[in-house]
């Protein structure tokens, strides 16, 4: 039986209450994603993933927004301060690597397998705040090569990365949280940028829409609800993951949020990320999106079989060496 075709966020504390548990065990969402209002200490955190996981009877992929900066749920003083990824980006592949590495960690001790990370857009002199030291550099060669680098550190912690904001956030104007950005420019000239960066890590096991516009595309829909835009990321970029909307709770898409679920899925989108809302709202959003398709499956079994255990490794010395190259990180 195919699981419901969402990544569900709705856990309002840090605990599940009776009725979360009996909706997630009804609803079987093909994973959850946690945030600040969820997190409180290493040993409740391990305790409501493990009850998220027995709701559902399964091991289910829980992932979580841990890039560094302002955007970072598992904080001090039980887990290390990190710095915004451009921040750290100067450092280069090896403190990045080992930046997530010990992110993946801290993320895997507390059950959590999956890292709503790299940030492969572009950063450029008009890309929005609440993006910009959020991105990796300002050059596509640059990104890959650091994007590289975090997604092989969390993936040899044993947590999935997801790479976002496809098919390109950085050159856009406003923040689609508020408003709906538009990537203007011409098809050819975004395959050598914002769409390069992606089409170099097109191997990653799972990947993240941005709720922007695309006019080049032939289809004026935000990015999520886009067959076209979708169609170009399978395609142009050559992204055969896992594909998951951006929170379709953002005002950049119109709609109830159930009109937003269905036609991310009728896009051509795999899974539905909702969050921060109650259980009657994520009930609706479930059965907008309905059970996954078979090419959603077969997607989600190849980004499961790249779940692993997490390499041998003296954290102690990593975060040494770390800090030696990226002085200034406060630790926990």
């Amino acid at each position: 039986m195919s699981h419901s075709a969402t990544i569900l966020g709705g856990i309002a504390g840090t605990e599940l209450s009776a009725a979360e548990r009996d909706f997630f065990r009804s609803a079987d969402p093909w994973g959850f994603i946690l945030f600040a209002r969820n997190v409180e200490s290493p040993e409740q955190l391990r305790r409501l993933t493990g009850d998220l996981r027995e709701a559902v009877g399964r091991d289910a992929v829980i992932t979580v927004d841990q890039e560094g900066g302002r955007v970072q749920r598992l904080r001090a003083p039980h887990w290390a301060e990190w710095l915004p990824p451009l921040e750290q980006a100067g450092a280069g592949e090896r403190a990045m690597w080992l930046s997530y590495r010990l992110i993946g960690a801290e993320l895997k001790a507390v059950g959590i397998d999956s890292d709503c990370a790299p940030t492969l857009d572009i950063a450029g002199p008009t890309t929005h705040p609440f993006l910009r030291n959020r991105c990796l550099g300002e050059d596509p060669a640059t990104i890959a090569r650091l994007g590289r680098a975090v997604a092989d550190g969390l993936l040899a912690a044993g947590v999935l990365p997801v790479m976002k904001h496809m098919p390109g956030h950085g050159r856009t104007l406003v923040d689609s949280h508020h408003e709906t950005p538009l990537l203007d420019a011409p098809l050819a000239e975004l395959d050598e940028t914002d769409f390069a960066p992606f089409r170099m890590l097109n191997d990653l096991p799972m990947g993240m829409t941005a709720h922007i516009r695309v006019p080049s595309s032939g289809d004026d829909r935000p990015a999520t609800s886009s067959p076209a835009v979708i169609r170009l990321i399978r395609e142009r970029i050559g992204f055969d993951g896992l594909l998951m909307t951006d929170d379709i709770t953002m005002q950049a898409l119109k709609g109830t949020e159930a009109e937003r679920a269905a036609s991310a899925i009728a896009a051509g989108v795999d899974l539905v990320l909702h969050c921060n809302k109650t259980v009657p709202e994520m009930e609706l959003v479930v059965a907008a999106a309905g059970a996954m398709t078979a090419d959603a499956t077969r997607r989600a079994e190849v980004a499961l079989a790249m779940r692993r255990a997490p390499e041998a490794a003296d954290e102690a010395a990593l975060m040494a060496e770390y800090r030696a190259l990226v002085p200034g990180t406060a630790m926990a």
